[in-house]
C-alpha cells in the first residue's frame, strides 16, 4: 500500500476505536504502534526500541511546562472566587440592559479565559456563577445555557490558550506571537456573541429581561476588584511578547499572582489549594497522555510518508489554495463530532500544516501564514465544543442547568454558531485581523 493508503487506514481504524469510546490518547497510541510495526516489516523490535525514547523526548521539552502552569493559574482563579468577581464587574455595567445579564456572562467568560486557557473549565466555572443570576431574572433556558456554552469557548480563544501552546510546539512557532494574534479574533468573538444576544432579546424581549441598575459607586468598586486580574493578563501577554519573560516564566508569574490574589481575596484556603493542585495534576496527566499517543501516531505517519505525499499531491493538483483551506476547515468541523479540541490539533496539524505552508495565500510570508492558519484552526476547533452531537460545553452547561432540556440548549447555541461561521469567513478572507497586532508591535 502507498503511504496515503496506510495513513487513511490508520485514521479509519482510529475513528472506529473512538466510536467504541476508547480514550483518545490510548486510541492514538494503539493505532500508531500498529502502524509502526506494520511499516517496519512486522518486527516489534524497532517499535520497542523507539518506546525507550518516546516519552523522554516529548516530556523533557521545556516549553511544555507552560501547560501545567497555565492550568494552575486557572485552578487558582476558579477556587479563589475570581470568577464571581469578573461576573459581578461585567454585570454591573451591562446587567440593566435587556439581555445584559447574559452579555455579562459572555464578557465574564472572556475575562476568565484570559487567566484560564481551558474552555471546559471556563464553561463549568462561569456556569456555576452565572446560571443562578440568569434564573433569578427570568431568562429563557435556551438563551441562558446557549450563551454560557458559547461563551465557554472563549476559554481557548482568548490567550493564554493550551491548544495554541500545543500548536506552537508542533510547528516551532512563537507562543508570544500566537497569543498576540489571538487577541483581536477573541475580542471579535466576544462582541459577536453579545450582538447575537442583543438580536435575540430585540426579537423576543421576554427571553432576556433587564436586570438591576447599579450605582456608579458600586460599578467602580466592582471594577477595582477585578483590576488585579486584568493586570495579571497584561503581565503574562505583554511579558511574553515584549521579551521581558519567556512563556514559562510568564506562566509561573501568572500562576503565582493568581494564587496570591485568590488567598488575599479570601476565596481560597487549604482545601481550595489542594483542589487546585489535584485538578492541575489530573488535567496535565490527561494532556500529556494524549501528547504521547499523538507522538506515536505521528511517528507512524512519518514512516508512511503520508503527510509529505499528501502535501506534494495537493501542490501538484492545481487545486485552488482557498478550496484546500475550506476543505481543511470542513474536516475540522466534522472531526469535532467525535474528538475534543486538543486531540484534533495534535492529530491534524502534522498533516495539514505542510499542505498549507506549501500553498500561496494572499502573498503571506511563511511566518504570517503559520500564525494565520493557527488562529483559523483554533477558531474552527472551538466550534466542536458547541455543535452537535458532541458539544462538550453544551453537556457541561446542561448538567448544571438540570431544568433545561438538552434539545433546548442545542437550540440555544445555534445563533451563536452562526456568529462563529461569520467570524471564520471574515478571518479566512481578511488575514490581517489576526496579524495586525503581531505586525505593529514588533517581535
Amino acid at each position: 500500500m502507498s503511504g496515503i493508503q496506510v495513513g487513511l487506514l490508520i485514521f479509519g481504524l482510529l475513528l472506529v476505536l473512538l466510536v467504541v469510546r476508547v480514550p483518545i490518547g490510548i486510541a492514538m497510541f494503539v493505532m500508531g504502534s500498529a502502524g509502526y510495526v506494520y511499516l517496519t516489516g512486522g518486527d516489534v523490535t524497532p517499535w520497542l526500541n523507539s518506546l525507550k525514547n518516546l516519552a523522554y523526548a516529548r516530556l523533557s521539552n521545556y516549553d511544555l511546562v507552560v501547560i501545567p502552569l497555565f492550568l494552575l493559574m486557572g485552578q487558582f482563579a476558579t477556587h479563589g472566587g475570581l470568577s464571581r468577581a469578573l461576573f459581578r464587574c461585567v454585570s454591573a455595567f451591562l446587567g440593566h440592559y435587556k439581555g445584559g445579564v447574559a452579555m455579562a456572562a459572555v464578557g465574564a467568560c472572556a475575562g476568565f479565559g484570559a487567566i484560564c486557557g481551558s474552555s471546559l473549565a471556563t464553561a463549568a466555572t462561569m456556569g456555576q456563577v452565572a446560571l443562578p443570576e440568569l434564573r433569578r431574572f427570568g431568562y429563557a433556558g435556551s438563551l441562558s445555557t446557549g450563551a454560557l456554552a458559547a461563551g465557554g469557548t472563549l476559554g481557548i480563544m482568548i490567550p493564554p490558550s493550551v491548544p495554541l501552546v500545543i500548536y506552537a510546539i508542533l510547528t516551532q512557532e512563537s507562543i508570544g506571537k500566537l497569543f498576540m494574534a489571538a487577541v483581536l479574533p477573541g475580542i471579535i468573538a466576544m462582541l459577536g456573541y453579545m450582538l447575537v444576544i442583543k438580536i435575540i432579546v430585540t426579537l423576543k424581549p421576554h427571553m432576556g429581561p433587564a436586570g438591576e441598575r447599579m450605582a456608579w459607586g458600586e460599578r467602580f468598586k466592582a471594577l477595582a476588584q477585578v483590576a488585579p486580574v486584568l493586570l495579571v493578563f497584561l503581565v503574562v501577554i505583554v511579558g511574553i511578547y515584549g521579551g521581558w519573560a519567556n512563556p514559562t516564566e510568564a506562566a509561573a508569574i501568572g500562576a503565582a499572582a493568581c494564587g496570591i490574589l485568590a488567598v488575599v481575596s479570601g476565596g481560597m484556603r487549604l482545601p481550595g489549594l489542594i483542589a487546585s493542585a489535584l485538578g492541575t495534576a489530573q488535567a496535565t496527566a490527561m494532556i500529556f497522555l494524549v501528547l504521547l499517543g499523538a507522538d506515536q501516531l505521528n511517528t507512524a505517519l512519518a514512516l508512511s510518508q503520508m503527510p509529505t505525499e499528501l502535501a506534494a499531491w495537493v501542490k501538484a493538483s492545481s487545486l485552488s489554495p482557498m478550496l484546500v483551506m475550506v476543505a481543511i476547515l470542513v474536516i475540522y468541523i466534522l472531526l469535532g463530532c467525535v474528538m475534543d479540541s486538543l486531540a484534533m490539533i495534535l492529530l491534524t496539524i502534522p498533516i495539514f500544516y505542510p499542505m498549507v505552508m506549501g500553498l500561496d495565500y494572499f502573498g503571506l510570508g511563511q511566518t504570517d501564514k503559520s500564525i494565520w492558519f493557527g488562529i483559523l484552526a483554533l477558531m474552527v476547533v472551538e466550534i466542536g465544543l458547541v455543535h452537535p452531537p458532541v458539544g462538550m460545553n453544551v453537556y457541561i452547561i446542561n448538567r448544571l442547568a438540570k431544568d433545561v432540556p438538552l434539545t433546548e440548549t442545542f437550540k440555544g447555541v445555534m445563533p451563536f454558531l452562526a456568529s462563529d461561521f461569520l467570524r471564520i469567513i471574515l478571518l479566512l478572507f481578511v488575514p490581517a485581523i489576526s496579524l495586525v497586532l503581531v505586525r505593529n508591535f514588533g517581535g
